[in-house]
């Protein structure tokens, strides 16, 4: 890419953005995209545990969003929005233990993929469901915040199928009625799991169904990285300022399956290939970055080596950690654990004695 002319003056920027926060939109994309690329590589080389999910095509609406919101926010975020994590404070060696099931991970090898949080400092949920669960969880949370006058906003992820579910319907009606400082960000991606939108929802726009509950309900472009940003942050400051909750459509689309294991039958051919040649997210911004704002590609290729040596030396550090030991999945089990117990096996049986051997009187199995 060649470089551009001067660049264009702060005030022509949107939302507010300064040109910093313009290259830290770009940084935070490209990050994204390129650890689920060596997520790929790993998952494919048997490294990963588990299953692998992706958000190609989908980084503006994690990034654009979750950079809406201060440190003191809650975020609650789904499979696809681990960029949202990393802009919250998550880290390329967490995500890379945590797929790798290392011992050092943030859940210690007993979960996989983005399933932690850190409500302590960085102030992001450990996701539970894809399905709407979330949201009651967040409405909850949001309630604290009105209650206790607390300035803080809860922003909360779900997917278009999700839209049609129980457990969304109810939280979303709770926050409504309590005037929760709640954000809901429907990614319509075009497919709950495997079924088109229209198969599971006769509603033409999901925002429309904001008129139900009595709340503000926008529709934006979700690849649009500067538009994700925007509308969020208008429903962020809303929230804020005690206008309750807002339902925000972001319009995507999912290049990759449910998982990385799914091959996508089910998606009408070129469909993925039309999306990834005149929507892709990261071009989009590139383009706009290089021509309406005057950024030098120079500038951009620098981000893009910068990434590359974070996630390259996360790489390696994550393959060196050791996996967990057997007797770790003992600590933790219970609130206030006893004593370290030592493992071992007899006829087939796992057994539990702990330091003072009080086990010894339990008489011996016999199965």
């Amino acid at each position: 890419m060649a470089a551009t002319a001067a660049v264009a003056p702060t005030t022509d920027i949107p939302a507010g953005l300064t040109r910093d926060q313009l290259l830290e939109l770009y940084y935070w994309m490209r990050l994204t995209r390129t650890l689920e690329e060596r997520l790929v590589n790993l998952y494919r080389q048997t490294k990963v545990v588990g299953g692998l999910f992706r958000s190609l095509g989908q980084e503006a609406c994690a990034v654009g969003s979750a950079y809406a919101l201060r440190r003191e926010d809650v975020l609650s975020p789904l499979i696809r929005n681990l960029g949202s994590m990393l802009v919250k404070g998550a880290t390329p060696l967490e995500v890379l233990r945590q797929y790798m099931a290392k011992g050092d991970s943030p859940t210690r090898g007993r979960e996989l993929n983005i399933h932690f949080g850190d409500l302590e400092d960085r102030n992001f949920v450990g996701q539970i469901s894809h399905l709407g669960d979330l949201v009651p969880v967040m409405a909850g949370i949001t309630l604290s915040f009105r209650l206790r006058g607390e300035e803080r906003v809860g922003l909360v992820y779900v997917g278009d199928g999700a839209t049609s579910t129980g457990a969304f319907h109810e939280g979303i009606n709770f926050a409504a009625v309590q005037h929760c400082p709640l954000v809901v960000i429907v990614e319509n991606n075009g497919y709950a799991y495997s079924t088109p939108t229209a198969r599971q929802c006769a509603a033409e726009r999901l925002a429309d169904k904001a008129a139900g509950y009595g709340i503000a309900g926008v529709r934006a472009d979700g690849n649009d990285v500067l538009e994700a940003y925007r509308v969020t942050k208008e429903a962020v400051d809303r929230a804020r300022r005690g206008g309750g909750v807002t339902l925000v459509e972001l319009m995507t689309y999912r290049r990759k399956g449910h998982a990385e294991h799914d091959n996508q039958s089910y998606v009408p051919a070129g469909e993925i290939e039309r999306w990834a040649a005149e929507n892709d997210p990261i071009d989009r911004y590139i383009a706009a970055l290089t021509g309406r704002y005057g950024v030098a590609a120079s500038e951009l290729e620098a981000l893009d080596a910068r990434v590359r040596a974070e996630v390259d030396a996360a790489t390696d550090e994550a393959e060196r950690s050791p996996f967990p030991e057997p007797t770790d999945g003992l600590g933790g089990v219970y609130a206030d654990p006893p004593s370290a117990p030592v493992l071992w096996y007899r006829q087939g049986f796992a057994r539990a004695v702990d330091r003072n051997e009080r086990a010894q009187g339990w008489g011996t199995f016999n199965g």
